[in-house]
């Protein structure tokens, strides 16, 4: 019988939905593991051959675990809100809604062909009510909670204001946006819209002033990572710094947790220090610094308190509120006009932009320790949301600002007497060089205040700041509050009215509070974000319910807010939801979640080593001091797959003609090079007429082929891209070759780690294994091949050490050698002639991870009444592995001459016997004498003769 992929694709596929097969529910008799990919967007390209690499290799290692005995949970959802669909609709008029689900129905039809084992019935959607009920939930417990630094943990906002009304803000320690000073006697004076600004300050999920991505013609917030070069990912708009009042959450908080729980998980080194220095915990001391001839001061954050004697100027950043108070008349102008230019670059651009820019305020500050005047600049290097926002530079020890100080002719002052700070003693990587007599070269100094080291001089100087009271000392950390406003209407309401101005929430009975429908997607007129086109969105506090904008009185009936929430807000807890996912009162049922606990493996690209992650982790983290979540820590194991590239093929014009010359021709010719679509070249081989069809200008083309008659192709490796053509469809892989075929492909290219390029080329092979493992079964005329005869000694050796290879390789995710494993193993059984049921039947177990259709098949047709899914992972047997011969290499004077076999238990003194009687022997040791012979078991025999 032939391997007919397509049928066997279709008939299982079917046998899995109708049986429910991956359907999983809580089973107390197993241990659980908990496989996870990251959220996919499904956008309107639908999926190319890059996309299900991490699908496939998480999809191996569930399949595994089911295998070893495992009650796996592995879900699929779609995070569905996002701008491209937004912005779809803004061009052509039609709702979000409809083409998010367009394109979830298509995602789903492709990766239903590639064989997955999700459990859909707990599929999700972020833009279902259902789903983001809970999403809102949990911003109002945050609205409602406070940081208490003490207890290390998420409080509720009443038990803050208790101490409010007793004891004002003594001795508070708590996470805020600035330090307040009140008694109680003052708080309980306060108006409610008074107390409720100073809560403000202190509230998980608060409105702040902050400096945003904002882009006029998208009329919206961006996050970092939809800016590149100035401007927005989607469409090519500018992108300004502009300071605006967004709902933030109080991710700062959190910080030290976050640090302290990269210990606990199993993530790899580099991914865990990208965290760190994302955190980017500093210990320091806070420094106040006057203004000369003002009654102004400030405050600056350093970590090398010891260095204030060699400070010369000072830096502000172009956001900081100190800028205009100290930017005199005659600086004005030019002021202006850099803050300007700096609008228009990001926080990440001027992070890894070391071009220098700067202008001066025109005022000085005072030295608190030496009492001297220094200038003040402003400069894009400092960043308002990194310690003050003001720093003191010393430029003779910190690489940024001696390039700030040669390029502005500013003074470069050395701690140590001696210190060489030419040009020519500064070292790109380690600053200037320390040339001091008392110490030789030395990065940075390492000598600073009276000849104390480094650490010595930082405690020294804090406890001079302490005791001076010129500041005090602080542990400070990298990680910023995140923005949670977006001005966009395809993303989840705010539950959220407006009295007086102060946000309030909407009564929690009442969630989900649903998106609206608008006429426009676009901003308004007068610069509303698009839900201010709504007509029927006010909120009714006497009914409890959104009634029309025209009843609004202020008095009980308030306006809802009108910005959306960001994408992360969906994407940041739905590895909970997964475990409950109908569960209509409650995030996640608290018996379920003891359960499942946490994700076991998580899968996804590196691009998520920062944001995503870190909110994730902040999320699970609150929702942890409410006692919702279990475990600290979201995703106990996690894996970035690499990223598969395009490998793009090129035909070759002859210039100013419609002709084509061949690859191997091409120098002959004065030609350019085209990008030609992939999908019409097959082994660097053009289908000609396929080539001709595809666009109308290449109609009437012609070709210079090679002596065969083929147009050969350039290739390059290049980002899988629709502008370069060689975007590969995975439905085009499986229409032609099978999904298990793709599958294991996928997984055949390289670590799962590692970016590789695709390359169609050495499909066919695994293509051609597929098909001769099927030969181990039947013949090519269809008959059945498989008996119940016992396997020889070399049959049980050859499956045994396919076992243990592949069970070790799927532990470390290297299933690239699993696949070369089953080559050779199905070659060792072929060139046996093994066609017995009790070596196939297990083969078949290990093999369906990476193939399940075809082994669901042949399982079937060994007798297996249930799926194959539920076998029993097959144990490596040590003793089936044992070595009978021991290969030696035989050499003379050291160097190898040849080889001899032996019993694995033959003793030295029978081998060196049977090496001497060898005729091959003789050669070597004709006419001289033997001096010595060493035996080393199991590797060499060496002959020493003279």
């Amino acid at each position: 019988m032939e391997y007919n992929f397509r049928e066997i694709e279709k008939k299982w596929q079917k046998r899995w939905a109708d049986n429910k097969t991956y359907q999983v529910t809580e089973d107390e008799t197993k241990p659980k593991f908990y496989v996870l990919n990251m959220f996919p967007y499904p956008s309107g390209a639908g999926l190319h051959v890059g996309h299900p690499l991490g699908y496939i290799a998480s999809d191996i290692y569930a399949r595994y675990k089911r295998l070893q005995g495992f009650n796996v949970l592995n879900p699929m959802g779609y995070d569905a809100y996002g701008l491209p669909a937004e912005q779809y609709a803004i061009q052509t008029g039609q709702h979000p809604a409809i083409t998010t689900k367009e394109n979830i129905d298509r995602y789903r039809g492709q990766l239903d062909k590639i064989g997955f084992s999700f459990d859909w019935n707990r599929e999700i959607r972020t833009c279902e009510p259902e789903y983001y009920h809970w999403t809102q939930w949990a911003f109002q417990k945050m609205f409602n909670s406070y940081y208490c630094n003490d207890a290390k943990q998420a409080r509720p906002i009443e038990e803050l204001i208790e101490v409010f009304q007793k004891q004002g803000s003594k001795d508070l320690n708590a996470a805020c946006s600035e330090e307040l000073h009140f008694t109680a006697e003052e708080w309980n004076s306060k108006t409610e819209k008074e107390q409720q600004e100073i809560l403000m300050n202190y509230r998980i999920a608060y409105l702040g002033e902050t400096m945003v991505n904002w882009c006029p013609q998208l009329g919206t917030v961006l996050a970092n990572d939809e800016v590149v070069d100035g401007v927005s990912e989607r469409g090519g708009f500018p992108v300004v710094q502009k300071k605006m009042r967004q709902w933030c959450l109080r991710v700062s908080a959190y910080a030290q947790r976050l640090l302290d729980g990269l210990d606990t998980i199993d993530w790899t080194d580099s991914l865990k220090e990208t965290q760190k220095n994302w955190i980017g915990r500093s210990e320091g001391a806070e420094i106040q610094f006057k203004v000369k001839d003002s009654d102004l001061e400030f405050t600056i954050f350093t970590t090398r308190a010891d260095t204030m004697f060699g400070v010369t100027f000072m830096v502000l950043a172009p956001e900081s509120e100190l800028v205009s108070q100290l930017t005199t008349d005659a600086q004005k102008a030019e002021v202006d006009a850099y803050l300007e230019r700096t609008k228009k670059r990001t926080e990440r651009e001027r992070i890894a932009d070391r071009s220098v820019t700067g202008v001066f305020s025109g005022s000085y500050a005072v030295n608190p320790f030496t009492g001297e005047a220094v200038p003040v600049w402003i400069s894009d290097y400092v960043l308002a949301g990194y310690g003050t926002g003001a720093i003191m530079a010393v430029p003779a020890h910190d690489s940024r600002d001696y390039a700030f100080a040669k390029h502005f002719g500013l003074e470069i002052r050395p701690l140590v007497e001696g210190c060489d700070v030419s040009e020519e003693s500064f070292d790109a990587k380690e600053g200037v060089v320390c040339n001091s007599p008392r110490k030789g070269a030395v990065p940075y100094c390492d000598l600073s205040l009276n000849g104390l080291t480094i650490k010595e001089a930082i405690e020294a100087t804090k406890k001079y700041v302490r005791e001076h009271n010129l500041g005090r000392v602080k542990v400070n950390f990298r990680l910023r509050d995140a923005i949670f406003s977006r001005q966009r209407y395809w993303g989840e309401p705010f539950p959220v009215y407006y009295k007086e101005g102060m946000p309030y929430m909407i009564p929690e009975n009442c969630l989900p509070l649903e998106l609206p429908e608008v006429a426009k997607f676009l901003p308004t007129e007068t610069g509303e974000p698009p839900l201010g086109h709504a007509v029927k969105w006010a909120w009714d506090t006497a009914n409890n319910r959104v009634v029309e904008n025209e009843k609004i009185d202020n008095k009980t009936v308030y306006p809802l807010e009108l910005n959306t929430m960001p994408g992360f807000a969906g994407s940041s807890a739905y590895y909970l939801r997964y475990m409950d996912p109908r569960n209509h009162q409650a995030l996640v049922d608290k018996k379920t979640d003891e359960y499942w606990r946490n994700v076991d493996l998580y899968v996804g690209g590196t691009e998520h080593a920062t944001g995503h992650l870190i909110y994730s982790r902040f999320w699970n983290k609150f929702l942890y001091d409410l006692g919702v979540s279990v475990t600290e820590e979201p995703f106990q194991k996690l894996v970035n797959q690499g990223m598969i590239q395009g490998r793009s093929n090129f035909v070759y014009r002859i210039k100013d003609t419609n002709t084509f010359v061949s690859l191997n021709l091409k120098d002959k010719y004065d030609t350019t090079p085209l990008h030609v679509d992939v999908n019409i070249v097959s082994n660097d081989v053009l289908d000609i007429e396929a080539f001709k069809a595809w666009r109308p200008e290449y109609a009437t083309a012609e070709f210079v082929l090679e002596d065969d008659g083929k147009y050969i192709c350039g290739w390059a490796v290049e980002k899988m891209s629709k502008s370069m053509f060689n975007v590969v469809n995975p439905d085009m892989i499986v229409e032609k070759y099978g999904a298990d075929t793709l599958r294991m492909y996928e997984m055949f290219l390289g670590p799962v780690e590692q970016s590789k390029p695709w390359d169609t080329n050495g499909i066919d092979g695994v293509h051609r294994f597929i098909k001769k493992f099927w030969s181990l079964f039947y013949d090519r005329n269809g008959n059945y091949l498989v008996t119940d005869e016992p396997p020889t000694k070399e049959e049980l050796k050859s499956l045994h050490k396919l076992i243990k290879k592949v069970t070790g390789d799927i532990e470390q995710f290297s299933y690239n050698t699993s696949i070369s494993a089953f080559m050779i193993c199905v070659n060792e059984l072929f060139g046996m002639k093994c066609s017995k049921k009790e070596i196939l039947n297990q083969f078949v177990v290990v093999l369906a991870p990476f193939a399940p259709h075809v082994c669901e098949e042949l399982w079937e047709t060994m007798g297996n009444t249930e799926s194959v899914c539920d076998a029993e992972w097959p144990a490596c047997k040590e003793e089936y592995l044992v070595e009978d011969t021991v290969n030696y290499t035989v050499s003379f004077n050291g160097k190898a001459r040849f080889n001899m076999e032996f019993p694995a238990d033959a003793t030295p003194d029978a081998i060196q016997a049977d090496v001497l009687a060898d005729e091959r022997s003789a050669k070597w040791i004709e006419g001289k004498n033997i001096a010595k012979v060493i035996v080393v078991p199991k590797k060499i025999v060496n002959i020493v003769v003279k």
